[in-house]
């Protein structure tokens, strides 16, 4: 029976009452995989910008410029199929430990739906659920929008009351998901090297997606007073500083650490509204002033090598270095690491489990995050606040 007289709408009993970490252990009985889908084919690509802009006022002519980026690679956006594998990679993950929890995948812009996996978890008699969304950091965008969205598809599926969903916390800086990176760092700066080109010659380039910067400024909770970049920004710097440390970034016969910094980019709002700066195209024009002759760009803010990644990183980024005449590599996402993989089993079992917070391990001093989001936490300043799971309102 879902607690309805809880502080945390649709919650299990254990997180209904809003604890910061949930330390009392819960009988899942299924993993949502929730995703932000993507078109599967060239008549999907129009429809599929129409709902991700949905209530926004974007032009049909704004959207066949993004429709492009599909385009060039045959409408098909490749996250569906990653979450495809990563489904099976946690499937296999759970069985090799004995685990039984079926995952059920459910996307917020494309088929399968969230409210398809809602619906098909009440068919098959799975009624609490613990959710992981493929978006590590603190935003709207990347947390807030999702538990919206947990919210919006129990209400349209008419399960409110008969589903419990909770969520694993954001794991930005959780071991399995930081190791992809700190693996490819280093392999990326061994053939900068390799290459002949000095540290001093060489920068690492941080990237993530940009936000407008009154939703960056509300992600996570005011209460941590994180300042202009918020949460967002600041998980992401936290992180980028542990792979540099991790991956060698010091020249041990110098002594010469690599310069790094964090860039933005796939903006999509308007010239006039400010959204998170530097774009990585503009930095890397003025790096090649500076006299960098090698890039190394790390794509920090995404689980997979998504379509933000193969177009703005591997087409339009890899144009701008080859354009400026710079060595540029471009390291992979987590992806299906088995360490990312195994990652995401261990935060789903520290729900299970009801893992203490001092045992749950984070790489940063910033986490590890909570399990219930805080109240307020990443408001989109636009749309003010709609009902979500998972978290204390508003």
């Amino acid at each position: 029976m879902t607690i309805t007289n809880g502080l945390v709408p649709g919650a299990t009993a254990a997180a209904a009452s809003g604890a910061e970490h949930v330390e009392t252990p819960v009988a899942y009985d299924a993993i949502l995989l929730a995703s932000f889908g993507g078109p599967e084919g060239q008549d999907d690509v129009i429809p599929f910008l129409r709902n991700v802009t949905r209530g926004r006022g974007i032009p049909e002519e704004r959207l066949e410029e993004v429709a492009h980026h599909y385009r060039a690679f045959g409408g098909i956006s490749p996250i569906n199929e990653q979450n495809r594998q990563l489904k099976t990679a946690l499937e296999a993950e759970l069985v090799s430990r004995g685990i039984d929890l079926p995952v059920l995948w459910g996307n917020r812009n494309w088929e399968p739906y969230i409210g398809d996996a809602l619906t098909e978890a009440a068919d098959r008699g799975l009624t609490k659920l613990i959710a992981i969304g493929t978006s590590a950091y603190s935003s709207y965008s990347s947390c807030r929008q999702y538990r919206e969205d947990y919210a919006s598809a129990l209400e349209s599926t008419g399960l409110t009351g008969v589903l419990e969903i909770d969520k694993v916390r954001q794991f930005f800086d959780h071991p399995g998901f930081v190791q992809p990176f700190i693996d490819g760092t280093t392999q990326a700066l061994a053939d900068v090297a390799a290459r002949g080109i000095a540290p001093a010659d060489t920068r690492v380039l941080f990237s993530t997606h940009s936000v407008p910067s009154t939703d960056a400024e509300k992600s996570g909770p005011e209460s941590r007073g994180f300042g202009a970049g918020g949460a967002y920004e600041a998980q992401h710097r936290a992180v980028a500083e542990v792979v540099m440390a991790a991956s060698g970034a010091t020249a041990p016969d110098t002594g010469i650490d690599i310069a790094w910094e964090l860039v933005f980019q796939s903006r999509s709002g308007p010239p006039t509204q400010p959204w998170l700066a530097p774009d990585i195209n503009d930095r890397m024009r003025e790096l090649a002033t500076e006299g960098a002759k090698a890039i190394v760009i790390v794509p920090l803010g995404f689980v997979s090598d998504h379509m933000e990644v193969k177009w703005d990183l591997d087409t339009e980024a890899m144009e701008t270095a080859e354009e400026l005449g710079i060595f540029a590599v471009r390291t992979p996402t987590p992806g299906i690491h088995p360490q990312y993989v195994s990652g995401l089993v261990d935060l789903v079992l520290e729900r299970v489990n009801g893992t203490p917070t001092a045992d749950r391990p984070a790489l940063t001093e910033l986490g590890p995050w909570y399990d219930v989001c805080r109240p307020g936490c990443c408001e989109n300043v636009r749309l003010g606040f709609k009902p979500a799971l998972a978290g204390l309102a508003p």
